[in-house]
């Protein structure tokens, strides 16, 4: 049986696999939904389209192209890629800057601003903009399992993340994946975010990128055999 959903991760600091290139940022490309969905670009196209070649990836398969947050380890693959192709759509926040939209379109382009939590296509929602200090925006999956929640950082905090995403779709959260941005928080702290995290009913979780070696080590522990290994190269289905 062909997976329903497949999420494969194309730029990552954290090493998967030893094939693909590291480097500081996180890109992944989603399949099995009616278009092609590259979530953020990494902070260098030519390490991300080095990647994309490596695993044999088309950069013309991508039909829309969602960007989390305006930090360069995120965005900062996206003028090689749309070089590359330029028949996408850009979904990005619309508190970014009025340059960084004129260069998608000057690249030939298009973006659709996002502020409000809203569906994209079918089975695809985004939680609009989050946050007041870091504005965010993560990306929804719905799958026959249940929610998958892809994040660029989760600088808004990743349980207030799910939280919002439950009140609002009103259904369980399969995976949680992409980077944290738990790097540098206490013992105490990190133990109580994977408790409200596990509390919220979080079945699995994918964590790489500013997540921290230390909280991934423990989110391992907490969710056992529902822990997934993620990095550059991870594939993570969904039948």
């Amino acid at each position: 049986m062909s997976p329903f959903l497949r999420i494969r991760v194309v730029f990552d600091n954290v090493q998967y696999s030893k094939q693909l290139n590291t480097a500081w940022g996180f890109s992944c490309i989603i399949e099995g939904m009616s278009k092609v969905i590259l979530f953020d670009t990494g902070a260098d196209g030519n390490i991300l389209l080095g990647n994309m070649r490596k695993i044999g990836f088309d950069p013309q398969k991508v039909d829309a192209v969602f960007l989390s947050h305006v930090h360069g380890d995120h965005i900062g693959g996206l003028q090689a890629f749309l070089q590359q192709n330029p028949k996408v759509v850009v979904y990005l926040p619309a508190s970014f800057p009025a340059s960084v939209k004129e260069s998608v379109t000057a690249l030939g382009g298009e973006f659709r601003e996002v502020a409000a939590p809203q569906k994209v296509f079918d089975h695809v929602y985004t939680t609009g903009e989050l946050g007041s200090w870091i504005i965010e925006q993560s990306l929804i999956i719905q799958t026959p399992k249940g929610l998958v929640i892809v994040t660029g950082c989760a600088h808004p905090g990743g349980v207030q993340i799910v939280s919002r995403v439950k009140q609002w779709l009103k259904e369980e959260v399969y995976v949680l994946m992409g980077g944290f941005h738990l790097k540098g928080e206490s013992p105490s702290e990190l133990r109580r975010i994977g408790a409200e995290l596990k509390a919220l009913g979080v079945k699995r979780v994918a964590p790489s990128h500013c997540t921290g070696e230390e909280a991934r080590e423990l989110f391992r522990q907490l969710w056992g055999p529902d822990f997934i290994e993620s990095g550059v190269g991870a594939v993570i289905e969904i039948q």
